[in-house]
């Protein structure tokens, strides 16, 4: 038996030609985009367009063509900008129905040189999460922006002086941190490991005030072996690659957590590269804290990946392996 398609027809005003034609893109490459990504097929004939599949697809479809011709009136589009676009728009339309419900712009940050908004329900829920809750967890596959996401809203709190510093931490190589073997000190050592969380900062700030605050230890680095035996009041502490924790490491990082302090910790419980046996500690605090007050879970999934799609389609096959 067939599966029900149904066709919408949408007519987009003002009929600009040049608009039209960045919309649909070179030989209408930006429409074969969404037919590919959506699996619909679309029809276009001036300024009307008929697109047809599933319900739900062609829905979706309706609504990116709608949605694209209104930023194609102040803005050129190119591959990236329709995939993004596609990506948010069927996130949006898969999330729950409490996600759907924030308004991204609500939450989107202004650092001092760019805006960075949330895409898609997932994103915007988690940066929600952060804001309202003192110690949030962002899990889920590489691409979906939990550590970008997390260094956006650590330089927000910066900026408005709810902390007076950033501590970036993140166990490296492995669980045991055996960095001996590599040349230089302990903070050449670890900075390749967070790189990630450099290039956001320098996105949001700009090299220069970046090393100017590491100097001035208003930002931190510090392997996660490091933390022991400290408290951290007044500070934004993020946790990257929080899955290559122990389950005692990860305990005795989240009783670091002083006053006037908020924490997220990022990971992906699907890429853990600890010894064979060793239980990591990001999965173990997924099951003890669920439900604690204060504390806030958003999960990520393929789905929600906004790099390359293929980036997306190599999750899904990995994660298909795994199951």
């Amino acid at each position: 038996m067939n599966a029900i398609r149904i066709s919408r027809d949408i007519v987009l005003e003002p009929a600009d030609n040049d608009r039209l034609a960045n919309l649909c893109g070179q030989f209408d490459e930006h429409l074969r985009q969404i037919e590919r990504r959506l699996n619909v097929e679309i029809a276009s004939r001036g300024n009307r367009f008929r697109v047809t599949g599933k319900p739900g697809a062609a829905e979706v479809g309706g609504d990116v063509i709608e949605s694209l011709f209104e930023l194609a009136g102040h803005e050129r589009l190119d591959a990236e900008r329709v995939h993004i676009h596609l990506q948010e728009s069927v996130m949006n339309h898969e999330a729950e129905e409490p996600a759907r419900d924030i308004d991204p712009d609500e939450v989107a940050i202004q650092t001092r040189r760019k805006l960075v908004k949330p895409r898609g329900a997932n994103q915007t829920a988690y940066l929600k999460s952060i804001r309202d809750h003192d110690l949030a967890f962002g899990i889920g596959p590489a691409g979906t922006g939990k550590t970008y996401l997390g260094v956006a809203a650590a330089v927000e709190a910066l900026d408005n002086e709810q902390v007076r510093r950033i501590v970036l931490v993140r166990p490296a190589v492995e669980a045991g941190e055996r960095l001996g073997f590599l040349p230089g000190d302990m903070s050449q050592k670890v900075d390749p490991y967070l790189r990630p969380m450099y290039d956001a900062l320098y996105d949001m700030l700009g090299a220069e005030t970046v090393t100017r605050l590491i100097e001035r230890n208003v930002i931190e680095v510090a392997p996660l072996a490091f933390m022991r035996g400290r408290s951290l009041n007044e500070s934004f502490v993020i946790l990257d690659e929080a899955q290559n924790t122990s389950v005692e490491q990860m305990k005795m990082f989240l009783t670091r957590i002083g006053f006037g302090s908020r924490a997220v910790v990022t990971g992906d419980v699907t890429q853990i590269d600890l010894p064979n046996g060793q239980r990591s500690g990001l999965r173990n605090a997924t099951e003890i804290l669920d439900g604690v007050k204060g504390i806030a879970f958003t999960w990520f999934t393929p789905k929600d990946v906004v790099r390359h799609p293929l980036v997306q389609r190599i999750v899904k096959a990995y994660e298909a392996d795994d199951s």
